[in-house]
């Protein structure tokens, strides 16, 4: 059956092992494409060799006949000159292959540069070689462990095979993009959440393996990706509600860090942040289900609270802020209240509505976060990683609210 029509099997010999590799695919196109293994289900690929662009495998009649009507189209295109040069001539960056199917035979890629393309018997595709993206929806998968978590992903392949792209697989993105969700879902539930936490870097290597393993005859190959846990939904059975932090995927002031070093930024400034000294190489864990709430002993309102910090505002306390809040606060009835707290000059002020000028961080959150942020009862930080409270403007800034809790514990 293939030795008439051309085609012969694909082998798989020497892909056993995945690679982690930049370099995984250099110098097997030409194997893939020209081989004498059998048994592959890609059986349909024609053996073509960049070297050689005669299709060997064609029968003498079928090759006689496509060497008389090419010859007669390439007598017409020159005959035809130069009007027919607007038509046949193509001109391909470098960043790009033309694949060409001439009379339904595939041919070697074509490009850089300008290409002759024979008008009624070509039938020619672009394949753009630069580095591409696309993002895994977030979906929830049930850990080892009995932990609930959302989490998505940021893939980044390229194309090293046009001829591959374009034969092997129909919709390239988007076979791609479930094929990189079901290999990380199978990975993550098979894992505990700490591991997930902290062997995130690993984690990532490993799925860029397994993808390029199962992708690679596609013609493509991932160069990175990148997981974004969103939430946890439920934590491990068993365990204490209080305990890690999960890292969201864009921190305002720290967009310009990757990945691992955006989590170890993070880590740092909670760290910095917190009164207590943390246990070395721990990370601590928000629980987004459960609200903290202050002290029900404690019943001040926000007026009482803007008079309290007012007693204790201080030029060293300035000189360590240096920043202008504004609070956007929903009362229990439902209104919004306005109030500021500007730390940027002088000894400090504190009131009520819109500050003068334009603040640094505008924080929006509820009275009763307020409350519990300057009582010492929520870390801005947590609140902040819970959704509590919304930050607009620069995260380590905000976070530096952290010296006016100190300074109203210590009075």
């Amino acid at each position: 059956m293939f030795g008439k029509s051309g085609y012969q099997a694909v082998p798989l010999g020497d892909w056993n092992q995945p690679s982690i590799n930049s370099e995984l695919y250099k110098g097997t196109s030409s194997n893939i494409l020209f081989s004498t293994d059998a048994g592959s289900s890609y059986d349909y690929v024609p053996k073509i060799d960049d070297s050689d662009l005669r299709d060997k495998s064609q029968g003498l009649l079928s090759w006689i006949c496509s060497g008389i009507v090419t010859l007669l189209v390439a007598l017409l295109t020159l005959v035809t000159l130069p009007i027919s040069g607007w038509f046949v001539l193509k001109v391909v960056p470098n960043y790009e292959r033309i694949v060409l199917f001439r009379l339904g035979r595939i041919r070697a890629p074509k490009g850089p540069g300008v290409v002759l393309v024979l008008p009624f018997i070509d039938q020619w595709k672009k394949v753009d070689l630069r580095t591409k993206a696309f993002n895994v929806p977030p979906c929830k998968i049930m850990t080892k462990d009995g932990a609930l978590i959302s989490v998505g992903a940021d893939i980044q392949f390229r194309v090293w095979n046009p001829v591959l792209s374009l034969v092997a697989v129909q919709d390239l993105n988007n076979s791609t993009r479930m094929t990189a969700q079901n290999v990380m879902t199978d990975t993550l539930i098979k894992k505990r959440l700490k591991e997930i936490q902290t062997e995130k870097l690993r984690i990532e290597e490993y799925l860029v393996a397994d993808i390029n393993y199962r992708t690679k005859a596609w013609g493509i190959e991932v160069d990175r990706v990148e997981m974004m846990i969103e939430a946890v939904i439920k934590l491990p059975e068993g365990s204490v509600p209080g305990g890690h932090l999960i890292m969201p995927p864009g921190v305002p002031g720290l967009e310009c860090l990757s990945g691992p070093l955006q989590q170890m930024a993070m880590h740092f400034l909670s760290k910095d942040a917190t009164p207590t000294q943390q246990e070395a190489g721990s990370i601590e864990i928000v629980n987004e289900t459960t609200c903290v709430s202050a002290p029900t002993s404690l019943h001040l309102s926000v007026e009482d609270l803007l008079s309290a910090v007012e007693v204790f505002l201080s030029e060293s306390l300035v000189n360590r802020v240096q920043a202008l809040y504004q609070f956007n606060i929903t009362m229990s009835n439902g209104t919004v209240k306005t109030c500021f707290l500007d730390l940027s000059q002088g000894t400090g002020k504190a009131g009520q509505g819109v500050p003068c000028n334009t603040p640094d961080v505008v924080l929006d959150m509820s009275e009763e976060d307020l409350l519990a942020i300057f009582s010492g009862n929520l870390r801005p930080l947590g609140a902040y990683m819970s959704g509590r409270v919304q930050v607009h403007g620069d995260l380590k800034t905000a976070m530096r609210l952290e010296e006016v809790v100190k300074a109203l514990k210590h009075q």
